[in-house]
């Protein structure tokens, strides 16, 4: 007969939005042991196995706490409620909790404040006054600034009464009938439980017990503060959804999303297991990705299998075409479905695919060894270049209504390459080599046609270094202290580092754009080289390894996205985090054609 031998959840904490997939081990009559679905429709040895979700909803009303989530909630600010600030961010454990975590809260007031003031409200009737008098219950430990805000004891119930009671004052309410189950709002706060059971086929009655888990209390997704687009040219205005636009411009977004297969509990042991799990962060980014709207999307670090099976059939969902390069596995030679690799995707309506090109460093390499390398040292030279790292290139038509533009000369191409330069912080010559090889093609292709072009992705390189002055620059210097790591020779002669693409950094912009209202963009870039402050931040690194270079002979930057800050991030806090699913920070910059202007 069916047995079920085990019911487990890979994590006990619900998230709303993240799916819960439960593993049921089985046994089946040939005393054979798996965890293939029994559905109804394909019934074993005349039994199935049936599903059932359950709220478990009682007498207690029970709050969750906005920053420590698997913590119930004792306080609440009552100007997050004054200010109709979505309830659940109002929400504090305790008074340390509430005082800690000020600085990133207030920024919560100030932005309710500020659209309240757009909207012709003043800012006087909904925050002057409890900033001043208070109202409800004001905690007197609570510590300089964090003290001006009030905070009251969580009374009020939360949850509808209970409709149908069961023992002990609870009620079990049914929401799922299925093996998986995606927690909503109206779960927050409450147990869940999971019933898996043997049914009779034919009687269609239950036969032994039910196999039954119950889950923590669910929690609400951690919802970062939102980045806004900021204008950094006359030109750009905004819209009536506070998106910033301008005639004829797009937006393109870059973001190292965090493979799966590099979120160990080790490297990232300060995030929550539950926000580190992949069921999570998968629907965390979508969310974050989605939420941007960018015309074209350049991922990278994006698994084989999280891409066929997650982000291109739910980008497609929202008007997305995708294309996808798999890093080479030479090196590990691990499954190819956990390995990683660079994702491009485009709005099917703002463009068509034209061209792909792909860039295997490997192959690259095997060419430069057999042309340079004297062969007895040809392994040596192989496994100091060759590490699997790719670049994605696609070029592509824009459309005007939905349509190709029939009259060629009017025709507009982009070029945008998407890539993910070797990590290793030793290996200066073959990180610089790699940046050198990708430019040396995007110079062939600019040979062949007058198009703009993007160079976006991680290249695992700061401000100042080889590979980002030979991008920014077109050139390095032959006394850069980089060029120093070169056992293999193959950077000389170093006036050979040169290429001939007008490019500059989106980001730079900040840096250059004056006027008022800049001050605080401005403080979030490095003086010297106007490069954001960090694009990736852990507890062992904070700095910019991430950007978008765009050919400025063709096109012009309009608006960029706000860089995150301190404030943002919570103090002493590195990422990946419950709100951010990733180590590094997204970039999106929008930018708008123009006439050629002369090459470098």
């Amino acid at each position: 007969m069916l047995t079920v031998l085990r019911v487990h959840l890979p994590s006990d904490i619900p998230i709303v939005g993240c799916e819960l997939t439960p593993y049921v081990l089985i046994q089946r009559p040939d005393k054979f042991v798996t965890n293939d679905d029994v559905p109804e429709t394909a019934p074993l040895d005349g039994h199935f196995l049936r599903y059932r979700w359950y709220r478990v909803q009682s007498d207690k009303k029970v709050a969750v706490c906005s920053i420590h989530p698997s913590e119930q909630a004792t306080l609440q600010c009552l100007g997050c409620v004054k200010a109709k600030i979505p309830v659940t961010k109002s929400y504090h454990c305790s008074p340390k909790c509430f005082s800690d975590a000020w600085q990133h809260h207030r920024l919560l007031h100030d932005r309710a404040a500020s659209a309240v003031n757009e909207n012709g409200t003043e800012e006087e009737e909904l925050f002057g006054r409890y900033n001043s008098a208070g109202f409800g219950a004001v905690n007197n430990s609570l510590s300089g600034s964090a003290s001006s805000a009030s905070l009251a004891n969580v009374s009020a119930p939360l949850y509808p009464a209970a409709v149908t009671q069961r023992s002990g004052g609870e009620t079990w309410i049914e929401v799922g009938r299925s093996k998986m189950y995606t927690p909503t709002a109206d779960d927050v706060g409450h147990v869940l439980k999971f019933e898996c059971v043997v049914v009779d086929a034919e009687a269609k009655v239950p036969v032994g017990h039910a196999n039954t888990i119950l889950t923590s209390r669910v929690i609400p997704a951690p919802s970062p503060i939102p980045r806004r687009l900021i204008p950094v040219d006359g030109m750009a205005h905004i819209d009536a959804d506070a998106r910033i636009t301008s005639s004829g411009t797009f937006t393109v977004l870059s973001y190292n999303i965090l493979s799966d297969a590099y979120a160990s509990k080790d490297l990232y042991s300060y995030c929550p297991p539950w926000a580190l799990s992949w069921p999570y962060r998968r629907q965390n980014l979508l969310r974050e990705i989605v939420g941007y709207r960018a015309d074209i999307i350049c991922l990278q670090e994006v698994q084989s299998d999280h891409y066929e099976d997650f982000f291109a059939p739910e980008l497609d969902k929202h008007g997305y075409y995708g294309r996808y390069k798999r890093k080479t596995n030479e090196v590990f030679g691990t499954n190819t479905n956990t390995v990683d690799g660079c994702a491009t995707f485009f709005r099917r309506d703002r463009f068509s695919q034209m061209k792909k090109y792909e860039v295997e460093f490997n192959k690259a390499a095997q060419s430069l060894t057999d042309a340079m390398i004297p062969t007895g040292q040809k392994k040596t030279a192989l496994n100091r270049l060759v590490k699997d790292n790719i670049a994605l290139i696609l070029v592509l038509e824009t459309k005007v209504n939905n349509q190709l533009v029939d009259n060629p000369g009017k025709r507009q191409l982009l070029c945008v390459a998407n890539t993910h330069v070797n990590v290793h912080q030793d290996l200066k010559d073959v990180k610089l080599w790699q940046v050198h090889t990708l430019l040396k093609g995007l110079e062939k292709i600019a040979a062949s046609a007058d198009i703009p072009m993007l160079v976006c992705g991680d290249f695992n390189s700061v401000p100042g270094s080889a590979p980002h002055s030979l991008l920014a620059l077109g050139k390095v210097d032959q006394t850069h202290p980089d060029l120093a790591v070169d056992p293999l020779n193959i950077l000389r002669p170093h006036n050979k580092l040169v290429h001939q693409l007008p490019l500059v950094s989106a980001y730079s912009s900040f840096g250059r754009t004056v006027g008022l209202g800049f001050e605080q963009h401005r403080s979030r870039v490095d003086s010297a080289t106007n490069e954001p402050l960090f694009t990736n931040v852990t507890r062992d690194f904070t700095g910019t390894l991430d950007y978008i270079f765009y050919t400025a002979d063709s096109l012009v930057v309009e608006s960029l996205l706000e860089l995150l800050d301190d404030d943002s991030l919570r103090k002493d806090t590195a990422l990946p985090s419950p709100e951010w699913s990733s180590d590094h920070v997204a970039l999106l910059a929008e930018f708008r054609c123009c006439k050629n202007r002369s090459r470098r």
